[in-house]
Order: structure tokens, then sequence, then C-alpha cells
């Protein structure tokens, strides 16, 4: 009964090295018209790159304790306590890129992967401020 059908069926063998799947993420960035993946922030971004995303529209966000942000932080910097990580969401922009700078990039590390979790393209400054003084960025 199967035998005439059987024949005409055309086999296609299984991709040698398959192809990964793609992440929920990246799959409703490719429906809705994101950037792909090769394009997308890194989870750790180096000072002079970061002038070039602040440069570009990404909100710089300071996640140093309030005295350390008085002592000094970024022009158009948002700050939130470390804390505070639930109520960042808040003060950012959608649709904007996310730098986060700490006082050497531990913090900033941990807050970028929470933004990251809840759907931000987010990153953290390597190096904290002093790796952003030492690419001749200002603070005030």
């Amino acid at each position: 009964m199967y035998g005439a059908h059987c024949d005409q069926l055309i086999h296609t063998p299984a991709p040698a090295h398959p192809l990964p799947t793609p992440s929920v993420l990246e799959r409703l960035r490719r429906l809705f018209g994101g950037k792909p993946a090769e394009d997308s922030l890194r989870s750790k971004v180096k000072a002079g790159r970061t002038l070039e995303l602040v440069r570009g529209g990404a909100t710089m966000l300071g996640v140093r304790e309030s005295s350390e942000w008085k002592s000094g932080h970024a022009p158009g910097a948002v700050h939130v306590d470390r804390g505070d990580m639930d109520k960042s969401p808040r003060r950012l922009r959608q649709g904007r890129s996310v730098v986060v700078m700490c006082a050497s990039g531990i913090r900033s590390r941990t807050a970028a992967q929470h933004l990251r979790g809840l759907g931000w393209l987010a990153a953290s400054l390597s190096g904290g401020i002093g790796a952003w003084l030492r690419a001749g960025a200002e603070i005030r």
C-alpha cells in the first residue's frame, strides 16, 4: 500500500553541521526589524566604543552610590543606586541602547545583565569611570 508512494519521496539529507536555533529574542528582532545579532551590543564595551555609542544616542546609566555620583559622573548620564535597579527601566528611554557605568566595571556588569534580562540592549563599561576618563571623556 505504501510502496508506490514511498518511491516518489525525495530524501533530503540533514546538514552536516546544523545551524544553532535562534533565541526567542533573536527571532523577535528579525520579526520586528531589529538589528541582527552580529550588530548588537556586546555585554561589555571599552571606553572608546562607549564614547561612540553615547554620541550616537545611547543612554549612559550610572550605578554608583550617591556619594560617588556626586563626586563626578558622565554628562547626561542617568543615575540609579545599585539597590534600586528594579526602578531603572522607568528612567530609561525605550529604543535606546544602554551603557552602564560604575567605579570599576563590576557593579555595572551585574546591572547590565539585569537589564538584558528585562529585554534592554545593555552593556557594561569595562574599567568603569577610570577607563572613561583615560579615553578622554569628561565628567562633571
